[in-house]
């Protein structure tokens, strides 16, 4: 069986939570608007909980726009806001508010966090940030991506489960295997 590699490394476009020398990373291809990623959602906080300096999150965007009518907007809101510094701010809020993904949603969202709504709003309304969106979809494609959520553990595409248990089996599996043996 063949597994799917990420075929762009993580890199300086990427919102990224944690340390560049982390033992893991855990790359997501992610989708405001699907439920499972609304469930994958406090897995990951978990396990970078557990893990802290030892794990490394980037989250990329694969809006599902047939099935989630939002989520590319929604995408293109959480760059918006990470242009203005405040990617992981509004990723959570996503996260947390699947059910709230409308323009005005979104504007209120930026308002919470203190960001200047007439240019958020200028920026969804302008599409500013759709390349980027576009960008990490196309990136998903290549990789193999075809549904979300969608991870990748050190460049290899995580088939199994996304349980907290999977992943953290998943995670132990590669620490032990990149470790070096004790004299």
């Amino acid at each position: 069986m063949t597994t799917s590699m990420l075929t762009i490394p993580v890199n300086d476009r990427d919102h990224i939570q944690g340390k560049p020398h982390a033992v893991i990373t855990l790359v997501e291809y992610g989708d405001y608007e699907c439920p499972h990623c609304g469930h994958a959602f406090p897995i990951v906080e978990e396990l970078r909980r557990q893990w802290g300096d030892r794990m490394r999150f980037v989250f990329r965007h694969f809006p599902l726009t047939q099935v989630h009518p939002h989520a590319e907007m929604a995408a293109e809101a959480a760059e918006a806001a990470g242009f203005r510094n405040h990617y992981w701010q509004m990723h959570r809020l996503l996260m947390t508010h699947q059910d709230a993904l409308e323009p005005a949603d979104l504007v209120r969202y930026a308002g919470q966090l203190g960001l200047d709504t007439q240019w958020f709003d200028h920026a969804l309304t302008a599409h500013t940030f759709q390349k980027k969106v576009r960008e990490d979809f196309m990136s998903g494609v290549r990789s193999g991506v075809n549904g979300t959520p969608t991870f990748f553990i050190n460049d290899a595409r995580h088939d199994g489960p996304f349980s907290l248990e999977a992943l953290s089996e998943a995670f132990d599996s590669i620490v032990v295997g990149d470790s070096e043996p004790t004299m």
